[in-house]
């Protein structure tokens, strides 16, 4: 691998690693209910996931005082955490391209608008806590987009923003290695689509996790 090409790989989690996005849908449309609101529909329910929660509780409850979001929020995460965990698993291969990167020396973080508490049983449930040097979440670092979480990582590992690739599924990725000064590549599979990711920046764009050794592989030869 050339010392000038990309060092460290940041994933996002939810609609990049772990197939939740249903389960996050399902979830806050019951804390709609739990605060006796009519839920909108799913597509406006999936836009926020990538964003903290409080980020995604105003956008949901526009006008609404932050004491009504953050009651909005604690539903969302007794309804989440409450869930079955066979609700939500890996998408294919995501075992296999962590291990193949871990093999080629990268270095692996994740940045994620999850809880600590949300994140840490979600590494622990699918096994890939190990693989990962670094974890960052948006109860503990600014939401996405702002660059937060992601400046935290690269100082944490000392890699500079130009040998770091972020990987996720919505424009908040995209904008959040932007601003940390870092390029992105995105998952087509997740919340938001490809055209969308390639106009906030995505460098390319993947339909299965196993493209991305490969596609490094390449970008880090010329």
């Amino acid at each position: 691998m050339s010392s000038d090409g990309y060092r460290l790989v940041v994933f996002d989690w939810d609609g990049t690693l772990m197939d939740s996005e249903a389960r996050i849908v399902d979830c806050l449309a019951q804390a709609f209910v739990e605060l006796g609101r009519v839920a909108p529909p799913a597509v406006v329910l999936k836009d926020v996931i990538g964003l903290g929660l409080l980020e995604a509780g105003r956008m949901l409850l526009p006008g609404v005082e932050d004491d009504e979001v953050r009651r909005f929020i604690d539903h969302y995460r007794r309804a989440y955490l409450a869930g079955p965990n066979e609700g939500t698993v890996l998408f294919p291969g995501v075992i296999e391209t962590l291990q193949t990167l871990a093999d080629n020396d990268y270095l692996l973080a994740v940045a994620t608008g999850k809880s600590r508490r949300g994140l840490d049983r979600s590494l622990g449930e699918s096994g890939c806590g190990p693989f990962f040097h670094v974890t960052r979440c948006a109860d503990e670092a600014c939401s996405k987009p702002h660059p937060q979480m992601l400046l935290e990582i690269m100082a944490v590992l000392d890699v500079a923003p130009g040998q770091t690739l972020v990987i996720g599924d919505s424009e908040y990725d995209m904008q959040m290695a932007s601003n940390a000064g870092a390029r992105a590549a995105a998952v087509d599979y997740g919340v938001h689509d490809q055209q969308r990711l390639l106009q906030h920046g995505a460098l390319t764009s993947f339909s299965r996790i196993t493209e991305l050794p490969q596609w490094l592989a390449i970008n880090n030869s010329l």
